[in-house]
C-alpha cells in the first residue's frame, strides 16, 4: 500500500469491507497490510477509516495456489513456531492450510495454548 495514493488505499479498503460484509455479514474492524508493507501514512489512513492495523508474528510461503507447500512440513512449521501472543497468518486461498487447519488447531491446544479472537486479546 505505500506505493498507492491515499484515495486508492481508501477505495481498496472500503471495497474489501463491502465484500466481507456482503459475503459474511461481518463489519470489518481490523486490517492487515498486504505483504506486511506499510508506512506511517498507510497506517494513519486505515486508522482514520476506523480500522485497527494488525500485524502477524508468524507467516510462511503458503499463498501461491500453484505451488502449495507440503502439508506435514507446513503443520510442523506452524506448531514449532507457536508462542504466547502469536498471530498466525494463514492465507485462506491455500489448499494446504485448509487441509491442515483442524490438526493445527488441535496441536496448538495440545501445547496448552488458547486460540482467541482479536477482540478477546
Amino acid at each position: 500500500m505505500p506505493e498507492i495514493s491515499d484515495e486508492e488505499i481508501e477505495s481498496e479498503v472500503m471495497k474489501l469491507h463491502q465484500a466481507i460484509y456482503e459475503k459474511f455479514g461481518y463489519e470489518m474492524k481490523y486490517v492487515r497490510p498486504p505483504k506486511g508493507e506499510f508506512s506511517e501514512r498507510t497506517l494513519a489512513i486505515c486508522k482514520k477509516l476506523g480500522y485497527q492495523n494488525v500485524m502477524w508474528s508468524f507467516a510462511y510461503v503458503d499463498w501461491n495456489e500453484n505451488n502449495q507447500p507440503d502439508e506435514e512440513k507446513s503443520k510442523q512449521l506452524v506448531l514449532d513456531n507457536t508462542h504466547n501472543g502469536e498471530i498466525i497468518l494463514l492465507h485462506g486461498n491455500s489448499k494446504t492450510n485448509t487441509d491442515i487447519l483442524d490438526s493445527v488447531i488441535k496441536g496448538i491446544k495440545e501445547q496448552g495454548y488458547e486460540i482467541k479472537a482479536l477482540d478477546k486479546i
